[in-house]
Formats: C-alpha cells, structure tokens, sequence
C-alpha cells in the first residue's frame, strides 16, 4: 500500500510530531508498504504546497495523521481528510475534538460517573482578574496547590504548579497565551499511570500492560522538560500494581475510549491514589509515537513490536474504510 504520514503541525508538539512521523514512516517501509511523509511547517503551511498534498492524499491507500496538538490531533485535519474521502487512522472528528479539549473531555467523562481531577475552567475576564478566579477555586473546594493547564494542547506545554497566590496569576497568564480556556485543577497526590488502549482490525479493543511514569525528581512534576530532555525520568512497565488495581485501570481506559468514541488507538492518563480508585488525567487519542514514547513501550511489554503495532493501526483503518 502507500501510506501517507502526516507530521510536524503548527502546535507546540511539533517537533514531537517530525519524530513520531519518522518512526511510523520506517515501520511502514519495513513492512513492505510505501510511506509518503507529508510535513506541515511551524506556521501551519504543508510543505508541498496544499494542492500537491491534496492530490499525494487522495492517491494513498491510508494516511496516518502524526500530529499532536492543535491543528491536527484535534479534529482538523481528520475532518480535511473526511473530506477527501481518504481512510486514516485513529478517532474522528468529534473524538479528536473533544479528547484535546481538557474542559469538555471532564466534563462528559464526570457526566458518565467516571472520576477526573476536580477543577474549574476560566475564560474571558477570568484570566485577568485573578480575584474573580479565586472566588472561583474556593466555590469549587480548592486550595493552593493547583495545577494550570492551557484548555487545549499536550506534552504539558503551557503546564504549571501553583503553590500560592502569585503563582497562580503567572501561570494563568502564561496558559492563556496557549489558549483562551484555562483549567486549574487540585494537586492529585498518587501515582502517575498510563494506559495504552489500541483497536485491531477485527473491531476488538485491548489494552496494554500500565506503564507508571517516575519523573526526573529535579523538576517540579512531569514536565516537557522531565518528559523529552531528562535523563532521569523512568518509565516502568508493566508498572507493579495488584491484580484489582490493575483490572480496573484497563475497563477505566476502554471505558473512557469507548465513551469518548475514540478509534484505533488512545493513551488514557491516570493518578492512582493510595485508595487505589483510578482518577483520569488526560486521554492522547494520538499519543507520542517515537519508538521510545510509552504507547508503544506499553506494547512492547504485551510482545507486540513497534512495527507490530503500526501494522496494526493500518490494517484497523484500511478495514474501517
């Protein structure tokens, strides 16, 4: 087949994305396929111009959407493609949309009884009147320390630890520049769990073995700092946990999946406190795919190889259609 591999974008994950792109294009050239990279730069422009896209596009027989972030793993380019009637991996559209919209994604997972950190959403003069967001934080029962996180977006990009009042008005400030919607969350105390959850051809959905992420301890939390450029962050997978926890972190993870109509492949986020009731954090509908990012070192355990798993993600969008 020919693959098209579309990487890079306008978010701040871009060079995330050229690394993610490069790896699946590999794979696809092992696995006897033809893979076409297709770049979009920082500013958003495709590389080869829209129309010679278009048409490389259209010409494949599957094209897996790379991208991280605004722009692409938002639902934009999965409704482009749509468009052009080409089959590609992943979730769709509504997905997409929501899974990177922290605000939303809370929202209906708390609506369907499923537990996610407790926080508040501010916009408009909420992110300049930092009395005003106060009020808010205390009508919601929270207190110092918070988390602040831009609306939209991942690879904590724009993510900060608050401790006190001061902090708070920089970190809303500076989330605000990535996004006009900014969640601040209470502190979860517990461990950080992830959970890989990938589609198969046949319409099955599994789970991987959970990775727990052991962030470098020079940095505030797990950063993009302790997430691309620390030698001490430690992945451990399968992470140690008892078979209750376990088992419960997998239905949570295709819980989440299947009530967020997600796609082909997903990485769920989660705090497991010391109750062991799993809380999620975030769900990637297109998790960091560098043959060292955790979705495929979660598959990795479970005897699937990178390679396995990009097969996977094609043969499971080619027999979608």
């Amino acid at each position: 087949m020919k693959v098209a591999v579309v990487m890079g974008g306008a978010s701040p994950e871009h060079q995330v994305s050229l690394a993610s792109g490069r790896g699946i294009a590999t794979a696809i050239g092992i696995l006897g396929h033809t893979a076409i990279p297709l770049v979009i730069d920082a500013e958003g422009n495709w590389v080869d111009g829209q129309h010679e896209a278009i048409e490389i596009l259209q010409a494949c027989d599957v094209t897996v959407p790379a991208l991280h972030g605004e722009g692409g793993e938002d639902g934009t380019l999965q409704g482009f493609l749509a468009q052009l009637k080409v089959p590609y991996v992943g979730s769709g559209v509504a997905a997409s949309a929501i899974g990177l919209n922290k605000h939303l994604t809370k929202a209906l997972l708390k609506a369907q009884g499923i537990a996610v950190a407790p926080g508040v959403t501010l916009t408009g003069p909420d992110l300049t009147d930092t009395e005003s967001a106060l009020q808010k934080l205390k009508a919601a029962g929270l207190d110092f320390p918070v988390f602040v996180k831009p609306g939209n977006g991942g690879s904590s990009f724009g993510v900060t630890r608050a401790p006190d009042l001061p902090a708070l008005s920089q970190a809303i400030a500076d989330a605000a520049v990535l996004d006009p919607q900014v969640l601040v969350e209470r502190e979860m105390v517990g461990r950080e769990i992830d959970v890989a959850v990938l589609e198969f051809p046949d319409g099955r959905v599994d789970t991987a073995p959970a990775l727990e992420i052991h962030s470098d301890p020079d940095q505030p939390f797990f950063n993009a700092t302790a997430k691309y450029d620390s030698g001490a962050t430690r992945f451990v997978v399968p992470a140690p946990l008892d078979p209750a926890p376990a088992d419960r972190l997998r239905r949570t993870a295709i819980e989440v999946f299947e009530v967020l109509g997600c796609e082909g492949l997903a990485r769920v986020d989660f705090f497991l406190p010391a109750d062991g009731a799993p809380v999620v954090n975030e769900i990637n509908t297109f998790p960091g795919f560098t043959p060292a990012s955790q979705f495929p070192r979660m598959w990795a355990a479970a005897g699937m190889s990178y390679v396995e798993v990009v097969d996977t993600l094609i043969r499971t969008a080619v027999a979608r259609g």
